[in-house]
């Protein structure tokens, strides 16, 4: 009888463990989740100041009508893929192409500030500054919350990969969160000051 009273209690013992395992890698799962909400409600900002930031632009570049185009274009696949991105952020693919979208769409702006120095009116106008400065605000949002997502998901995948969670973790497809890396070599380039 008490034979199987302890084996009853490694059982429950054992349960207990599992039980305890997999809510962790729940909640650790929900936590980059959550992240990445952080990082989609800052994309969003953005692609609401892109249009803006182009029509104020129109009236000074008549004649910069391809590079304005671009830039409309690339916010609207950034905007979709962020969309699927969004609906599963554990998803690799989604992740991969959200990024290679964000690195087109930050080429196409890139391109738009270097001919919007060409036009000093343009860089004077209030509604332009305004959005400028918006739009450097909510880059450094971007960033922040694109700090917060990694260590959120480098969190969850370690904790995925340890043992004995892994058992876990692959018993219950939890499967590995992509990280939010800039995949751009311009991006990660130490920008040059000279004085």
């Amino acid at each position: 009888m008490s034979g199987i009273l302890v084996l009853i209690g490694i059982v429950a013992v054992l349960a207990l463990v599992v039980v305890g395992m997999y809510n962790k890698l729940v909640s650790l799962r929900n936590r980059f989740k959550n992240s990445f909400a952080q990082i989609d409600v800052q994309l969003k900002r953005r692609y609401d100041l892109i249009p803006n930031l182009v029509e104020t632009a129109k009236s000074y570049m008549k004649h910069e009508s391809e590079t304005l185009e671009a830039v409309v274009a690339a916010r609207n696949q950034a905007a979709q893929a962020s969309k699927g991105a969004a609906q599963n952020p554990g998803d690799g693919s989604a992740m991969k192409s959200l990024l290679g979208a964000e690195a087109v769409l930050g080429g196409a702006m890139g391109r738009l500030m270097a001919v919007v120095e060409g036009y000093p009116d343009l860089k004077a106008n209030e509604s332009m500054s305004q959005l400028m400065e918006e739009l450097s605000s909510t880059e450094n949002k971007i960033a922040f919350a694109r700090q917060a997502y990694n260590d959120s998901v480098m969190t969850y995948n370690t904790a995925r990969e340890t043992f004995p969670s892994v058992l876990i973790a692959n018993s219950f497809n939890f499967k590995e969160a992509t990280l939010f890396e800039i995949t751009d070599d311009a991006e990660k380039a130490v920008p040059k000051v000279s004085f």
